[in-house]
């Protein structure tokens, strides 16, 4: 949408499109916390309530490289369906272990945890943006704005850049544990809709569109989308603080309740639930951590630092996840691991351009003072990535951390969850 288009306009576009039904659903029930600590991070993040018993439906299994992937889709209480993947050992007899694979920010939002998954008959790079809703899918028209082109998903690439070229999820299965990965909340099919784009937004991607142009630069539709996601961000944000939440607080909803879901798939061995995440999804894992019990352990990947080291010069680093208001006021960001109490392994990369290495030190030591027990340390000379040297050591982290500690349980399938 041009200004042009603006000034001939009556009326201003949704800058909720999609999520209309947020603010009434954020509204209505905070989460109910396990403890106080719990409680007070709940509050502060706003934290809506998580439907208990969320039906899903399995739209599809494959069997490939060793693994079973099961398409699911669930619909949370506001917003689009999630679509999630689950992928577990093919020929498993036992119950496994079950992780959350929490995918990373990224500054793409066209697409969001593909990027963690193998699909079958290479799909991966050549399928446009999942669209329950049967609507149009997101691309580019004339003029600038998000339209109904499709958009192609370039999981490969950020696999490659970010993963050292492995899809997360699946290699995990492959190391034996039942692996969900789901969309969160702005990400994939629980992205917004921007079309037409809202008006703030409008003028920020109308300007972004004009120097790329000057430079001669062509952006696919996908990276269309992402640049107008990230501007439109702030306006999540500031929607997210009129209505009581927050951008990591509902984050942490959709979080909550995927592991509601993973607990309940069969064959996972509900007293070994664990989740990981680099980056933005690091950050995700550290919360859900210090929400609920039924994480036992965890690993957080180039996502640890303290507050004070990110002024001045690292505060546009990040995203909303990281900078929630009223947050300092429960503590610096490696509290929120304290507050769990689940063991822990934290990766930092020295190299990492997002965050000072006196934050990652001074993380480091406040870890290992305050939870000596249940904290891992490790430092590795690697920028801001996810390796396969860090994921190996993360897998053997995990492993070893959600032993067995009594005669295992596991969910049978429950019909009055599951539908077709």
């Amino acid at each position: 949408m041009t200004a042009v288009d603006m000034a001939a306009s009556t009326t201003r576009p949704s800058a909720l499109a999609g999520y209309e039904d947020w603010p009434a659903y954020a509204g209505r029930l905070r989460l109910t916390a396990d403890t106080e600590d719990a409680r007070q991070l709940a509050d502060t993040l706003g934290v809506p309530a998580v439907t208990p018993d969320l039906e899903y439906a399995v739209l599809s299994d494959s069997e490939h490289d060793g693994v079973i992937t099961s398409r699911l889709q669930w619909q949370l209480g506001f917003g689009p369906r999630t679509s999630a993947w689950f992928v577990r050992p093919a020929g498993a007899t036992g119950p496994l272990p079950g992780l959350l694979a929490l995918h990373c920010h990224g500054g793409i939002k066209a697409y969001g945890a593909e990027r963690l998954v193998s699909l079958p008959d290479g799909l991966e790079d050549s399928r446009g943006l999942d669209n329950p809703d049967g609507g149009a899918h997101l691309g580019e028209r004339p003029g600038g704005a998000i339209g109904s082109a499709p958009l192609r998903l370039p999981p490969l690439e950020i696999r490659a850049k970010l993963y050292g070229g492995r899809a997360l999820a699946t290699w995990l299965a492959q190391q034996g544990f039942a692996v969900l990965a789901h969309d969160t909340f702005m990400w994939g099919s629980r992205r917004f809709g921007l079309d037409p784009l809202p008006w703030r937004t409008a003028k920020t991607v109308s300007g972004e569109n004009a120097l790329r142009r000057e430079a001669g630069v062509e952006l696919s539709a996908a990276d269309q989308y992402n640049a107008a996601a990230a501007a439109h961000e702030e306006t999540v944000a500031k929607a997210a603080t009129l209505i009581g939440t927050s951008v990591a607080g509902t984050v942490a909803h959709d979080d909550l309740a995927a592991l509601g879901v993973l607990a309940s798939l069969p064959g996972v061995d509900m007293d070994r639930l664990g989740c990981l995440g680099f980056s933005g999804g690091g950050g995700r894992a550290m919360v859900l951590a210090a929400l609920t019990p039924l994480i036992r352990s965890y690993v957080v990947t180039c996502m640890m630092t303290t507050f004070d080291s990110l002024l001045p010069s690292h505060l546009d680093a990040h995203s909303w996840l990281l900078h929630t208001p009223g947050l300092a006021k429960l503590g610096d960001w490696p509290d929120l691991a304290v507050r769990s109490r689940a063991t822990i392994l934290v990766q930092y990369g020295l190299a990492d351009q997002l965050f000072p290495e006196l934050g990652m030190r001074d993380a480091h030591h406040h870890l290992s003072e305050n939870i000596p027990a249940r904290y891992t340390g490790r430092f590795w000379q690697e920028p801001h990535v996810f390796t396969p040297a860090m994921q190996d050591e993360a897998a053997s982290f995990l492993t070893a951390t959600l032993q067995p500690r009594h005669p295992t349980s596991t969910p049978s399938p429950d019909s009055t969850r599951t539908y077709q």
